[in-house]
Protein backbone atom coordinates (compact mmCIF):
# COMPACT_ATOMS: atom_id res chain seq x y z
CA UNK A 1 0.00 0.00 0.00
CA UNK A 2 2.31 2.41 0.93
CA UNK A 3 6.50 2.46 0.39
CA UNK A 4 8.81 5.07 1.36
CA UNK A 5 12.67 5.00 0.45
CA UNK A 6 15.29 7.20 2.09
CA UNK A 7 13.25 10.10 2.90
CA UNK A 8 15.50 13.07 4.01
CA UNK A 9 13.96 16.53 5.16
CA UNK A 10 15.42 19.14 7.14
CA UNK A 11 13.60 22.81 8.53
CA UNK A 12 17.06 25.40 7.86
CA UNK A 13 19.81 23.97 9.08
CA UNK A 14 18.04 21.25 11.29
CA UNK A 15 18.35 17.45 9.73
CA UNK A 16 14.33 15.86 10.91
CA UNK A 17 14.57 13.10 8.75
CA UNK A 18 18.05 11.16 8.10
CA UNK A 19 17.01 8.38 5.10
CA UNK A 20 13.88 6.80 6.42
CA UNK A 21 12.38 4.19 4.63
CA UNK A 22 9.30 2.44 5.80
CA UNK A 23 6.74 0.05 4.07
CA UNK A 24 2.94 -0.79 4.41
CA UNK A 25 1.03 -3.26 3.86
CA UNK A 26 -3.04 -2.92 2.93
CA UNK A 27 -4.92 -3.79 5.85
CA UNK A 28 -2.51 -3.38 8.73
CA UNK A 29 -2.31 -1.24 11.82
CA UNK A 30 1.10 0.74 12.34
CA UNK A 31 2.37 2.69 15.33
CA UNK A 32 5.05 5.33 14.93
CA UNK A 33 6.33 5.64 18.63
CA UNK A 34 9.14 7.57 19.70
CA UNK A 35 9.92 10.95 22.03
CA UNK A 36 9.40 14.24 21.47
CA UNK A 37 11.47 15.52 18.03
CA UNK A 38 12.47 11.72 16.53
CA UNK A 39 10.57 13.18 13.47
CA UNK A 40 7.44 11.32 13.70
CA UNK A 41 4.96 13.61 12.76
CA UNK A 42 7.12 15.06 10.01
CA UNK A 43 7.24 11.76 8.60
CA UNK A 44 3.43 11.45 8.89
CA UNK A 45 3.60 14.72 6.85
CA UNK A 46 5.28 14.36 4.25
CA UNK A 47 4.07 10.58 3.81
CA UNK A 48 0.84 11.83 3.71
CA UNK A 49 1.23 14.04 0.80
CA UNK A 50 0.83 17.19 3.35
CA UNK A 51 4.90 18.22 2.85
CA UNK A 52 7.49 17.67 0.28
CA UNK A 53 11.41 15.63 1.35
CA UNK A 54 13.97 17.02 0.35
CA UNK A 55 15.24 13.80 -0.75
CA UNK A 56 13.53 10.28 -1.52
CA UNK A 57 10.53 8.34 -3.22
CA UNK A 58 7.32 7.85 -1.57
CA UNK A 59 4.61 5.20 -3.79
CA UNK A 60 1.12 4.91 -2.62
CA UNK A 61 -1.01 2.32 -4.09
CA UNK A 62 0.86 1.92 -7.02
CA UNK A 63 1.22 5.73 -7.69
CA UNK A 64 5.14 7.72 -7.23
CA UNK A 65 3.68 10.52 -5.44
CA UNK A 66 7.08 12.66 -5.19
CA UNK A 67 7.20 15.00 -7.85
CA UNK A 68 3.55 15.82 -8.39
CA UNK A 69 2.68 19.18 -9.08
CA UNK A 70 0.49 20.71 -6.69
CA UNK A 71 -3.03 20.57 -7.45
CA UNK A 72 -2.32 16.81 -8.97
CA UNK A 73 -1.57 16.23 -5.56
CA UNK A 74 -4.22 17.37 -3.72
CA UNK A 75 -6.64 15.48 -5.52
CA UNK A 76 -4.64 12.60 -5.08
CA UNK A 77 -4.98 13.11 -1.64
CA UNK A 78 -8.51 13.80 -1.56
CA UNK A 79 -8.94 10.85 -3.59
CA UNK A 80 -6.96 8.05 -1.84
CA UNK A 81 -5.70 9.65 1.87
CA UNK A 82 -7.79 9.88 5.23
CA UNK A 83 -6.01 12.38 8.20
CA UNK A 84 -7.22 12.10 11.98
CA UNK A 85 -5.31 14.68 14.19
CA UNK A 86 -4.59 15.14 17.39
CA UNK A 87 -7.00 18.20 17.35
CA UNK A 88 -10.08 17.28 15.09
CA UNK A 89 -10.46 20.63 13.29
CA UNK A 90 -14.27 20.05 12.96
CA UNK A 91 -16.01 23.12 11.53
CA UNK A 92 -17.57 25.07 14.41
CA UNK A 93 -20.33 26.17 12.63
CA UNK A 94 -21.07 22.57 10.70
CA UNK A 95 -23.44 19.66 11.96
CA UNK A 96 -21.80 16.75 12.66
CA UNK A 97 -22.99 15.24 9.30
CA UNK A 98 -21.98 18.16 7.11
CA UNK A 99 -18.70 18.08 8.42
CA UNK A 100 -17.89 14.67 7.20
CA UNK A 101 -19.61 15.18 4.34
CA UNK A 102 -17.04 18.17 2.98
CA UNK A 103 -14.44 15.83 1.71
CA UNK A 104 -16.78 14.36 -0.64
CA UNK A 105 -18.31 17.41 -1.66
CA UNK A 106 -14.54 18.91 -2.13
CA UNK A 107 -14.20 15.78 -4.34
CA UNK A 108 -17.48 16.53 -6.82
CA UNK A 109 -19.27 13.75 -5.89
CA UNK A 110 -22.67 13.44 -5.77
CA UNK A 111 -24.55 15.64 -2.80
CA UNK A 112 -26.61 12.39 -2.66
CA UNK A 113 -24.68 10.15 -2.47
CA UNK A 114 -22.21 11.57 -0.02
CA UNK A 115 -24.84 12.44 2.25
CA UNK A 116 -25.73 8.38 2.42
CA UNK A 117 -22.12 7.22 2.76
CA UNK A 118 -21.66 9.73 5.77
CA UNK A 119 -25.25 9.23 7.82
CA UNK A 120 -24.10 5.30 7.20
CA UNK A 121 -20.62 5.89 8.90
CA UNK A 122 -22.06 7.91 11.26
CA UNK A 123 -24.50 5.29 12.36
CA UNK A 124 -21.46 2.46 12.08
CA UNK A 125 -19.23 4.75 14.67
CA UNK A 126 -22.63 4.88 17.04
CA UNK A 127 -23.00 8.70 16.33
CA UNK A 128 -26.47 8.49 14.18
CA UNK A 129 -28.34 10.35 17.07
CA UNK A 130 -25.60 12.80 16.46
CA UNK A 131 -25.91 13.86 13.18
CA UNK A 132 -27.62 16.94 13.41
CA UNK A 133 -24.89 18.07 16.36
CA UNK A 134 -22.55 20.50 16.34
CA UNK A 135 -19.29 20.24 17.40
CA UNK A 136 -19.82 21.98 20.84
CA UNK A 137 -22.71 20.15 21.65
CA UNK A 138 -20.19 16.57 21.35
CA UNK A 139 -18.00 15.11 23.99
CA UNK A 140 -14.11 14.89 22.88
CA UNK A 141 -14.62 10.90 22.02
CA UNK A 142 -17.94 12.11 19.66
CA UNK A 143 -16.05 14.87 17.94
CA UNK A 144 -12.89 12.52 17.25
CA UNK A 145 -15.28 10.05 16.02
CA UNK A 146 -16.72 12.06 13.79
CA UNK A 147 -13.23 13.05 12.08
CA UNK A 148 -12.78 9.36 11.81
CA UNK A 149 -16.09 9.30 9.72
CA UNK A 150 -14.49 12.52 7.72
CA UNK A 151 -11.27 10.61 7.18
CA UNK A 152 -13.20 7.75 5.68
CA UNK A 153 -15.75 9.86 3.77
CA UNK A 154 -13.80 9.29 0.18
CA UNK A 155 -13.36 5.27 0.75
CA UNK A 156 -9.27 6.01 1.09
CA UNK A 157 -6.42 3.53 0.88
CA UNK A 158 -4.91 4.84 3.87
CA UNK A 159 -5.40 6.96 7.14
CA UNK A 160 -3.01 8.58 8.53
CA UNK A 161 -3.65 9.24 12.70
CA UNK A 162 -1.65 11.91 14.15
CA UNK A 163 -1.93 11.73 18.04
CA UNK A 164 -5.05 10.80 17.26
CA UNK A 165 -5.78 10.28 21.06
CA UNK A 166 -3.88 12.93 22.57
CA UNK A 167 -6.80 14.72 23.66
CA UNK A 168 -9.06 11.83 25.20
CA UNK A 169 -8.94 10.60 28.34
CA UNK A 170 -7.78 6.54 28.94
CA UNK A 171 -10.91 5.15 27.84
CA UNK A 172 -11.71 7.18 24.95
CA UNK A 173 -8.09 6.42 23.62
CA UNK A 174 -8.56 2.72 24.14
CA UNK A 175 -12.18 3.12 22.67
CA UNK A 176 -10.66 4.73 19.17
CA UNK A 177 -7.93 2.29 18.81
CA UNK A 178 -10.69 -0.69 19.08
CA UNK A 179 -12.50 1.43 16.52
CA UNK A 180 -9.59 1.30 14.36
CA UNK A 181 -9.18 -2.21 14.40
CA UNK A 182 -13.34 -2.74 13.98
CA UNK A 183 -12.72 -0.69 10.83
CA UNK A 184 -9.75 -3.11 9.49
CA UNK A 185 -12.38 -6.13 10.10
CA UNK A 186 -15.07 -4.33 8.46
CA UNK A 187 -13.22 -2.42 5.59
CA UNK A 188 -9.97 -3.91 5.34
CA UNK A 189 -9.06 -0.06 6.19
CA UNK A 190 -5.00 0.81 6.74
CA UNK A 191 -4.29 2.80 9.39
CA UNK A 192 -0.51 4.49 9.85
CA UNK A 193 -0.63 5.87 13.80
CA UNK A 194 1.56 8.58 15.33
CA UNK A 195 1.64 7.86 19.34
CA UNK A 196 2.97 8.49 22.48
CA UNK A 197 1.10 6.43 23.95
CA UNK A 198 2.93 3.12 24.23
CA UNK A 199 0.66 0.66 25.71
CA UNK A 200 -1.75 1.66 22.51
CA UNK A 201 0.71 1.46 20.21
CA UNK A 202 0.97 -2.56 20.94
CA UNK A 203 -2.23 -3.26 20.07
CA UNK A 204 -0.99 -2.68 16.08
CA UNK A 205 -0.28 -5.53 13.98
CA UNK A 206 3.87 -3.34 14.10
CA UNK A 207 5.23 -0.97 16.27
CA UNK A 208 8.19 1.18 14.82
CA UNK A 209 10.37 3.02 16.56
CA UNK A 210 11.93 6.74 15.55
CA UNK A 211 14.60 8.25 17.08
CA UNK A 212 16.67 11.24 15.97
CA UNK A 213 14.91 11.21 12.71
CA UNK A 214 15.73 7.62 11.95
CA UNK A 215 14.06 4.12 12.41
CA UNK A 216 15.53 1.89 14.70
Amino acid sequence: MLQARNIHKAYGSVEVLKGVDISIQAGEIVSIVGSSGAGKSSLLHILGTLDQPDQGEIMLHNTRITGMGARQLSAFRNQYIGFVFQFHHLLPEFSSLENVCIPGWIGKRSKKEVEERALSLLKQLGLGHRIDHKPSALSGGEQQRVAVARALINNPRIVFADEPTGNLDSTNARDLHELFFQLRKELNQTFLIVTHNEELAQMSDRVIQMKDGRTI
